[in-house]
């Protein structure tokens, strides 16, 4: 659990350290080898709007937030506003697209996959929904389409930041005050919602910190 300015500020920096690197390398080959950092964490109530979000898409007051304990931010990733919260893993990705040959379009396909898979570990079906960014439920029934994981990235120098917000056992009334990356006819979901039971929150992660080696194919070092 970790405040999201500083949580930000630490991504801010660890990017900055990568690019000095890339530039400047120390000739040291196990650091050439690094293609990124993978942050995974909860956060403290908050809203986040991306650069060009609507305000609008706020639908209560900053200070009715902040009597809620909720903080607000407006940041410097893709996307509109979405929320962070306990019982949500936070994913923060900081990685070297030019040492994974990706560009930002396969990239975020591969963050949605990683998703599926771990969704699909738990009996779940994750999809894509085309024109959204993120990972869906049921997009064939434009009625009941929910969103399970948020997607909002930024692209420095080739070195991507922030990420996604995968909904675990999360608590799905703070979305009532937005409307959910901008949009006003679909749903939000969480993984304790669907299953109807309490799921293990660190299974998951495990799980999903699984799949991400898989789809991006590297090796994770603690």
């Amino acid at each position: 659990m970790i405040d999201y300015k500083d949580a930000w500020d630490y991504q801010e920096s660890v990017l900055e350290k990568m690019v000095r690197h890339r530039v400047d390398p120390p000739g040291l080959q196990s650091d050439d080898m690094i293609a990124g950092h993978l942050l995974f964490c909860e956060h403290p109530h908050v809203y986040t709007i991306g650069k060009s979000g609507s305000e609008n898409n706020l639908l209560i007051h900053k200070d009715q937030l902040r009597a809620r304990g909720a903080s607000y931010y407006r940041i410097n990733r893709g996307g509109d506003i979405t929320y962070h919260g306990p019982g949500q893993i936070v994913g923060y990705p900081i990685f070297d697209l030019s040492k994974l040959a990706l560009g930002p379009k396969k990239y975020i396909y591969l963050l949605e996959e990683a998703v599926i898979r771990t969704l699909n570990d738990h009996g779940l079906k994750g999809e894509r929904l085309d024109g959204a960014i993120g990972v869906w439920l049921d997009v064939s029934d434009p009625s009941r389409a929910r969103k399970i994981c948020a997607i909002g990235v930024r692209v420095s120098r080739q070195v991507t930041m922030h990420g996604f917000a995968f909904n675990i056992s999360t608590d799905l009334d703070f979305f009532r005050y937005i409307n959910p990356c901008g949009f006003v006819d679909k749903g939000v979901t969480s993984m304790d919602k669907e299953i109807i039971q309490e799921v293990d929150f660190s299974t998951v992660k495990l799980n999903l910190k699984q799949q991400i080696i898989n789809v991006f194919q590297v090796d994770l070092a603690d």
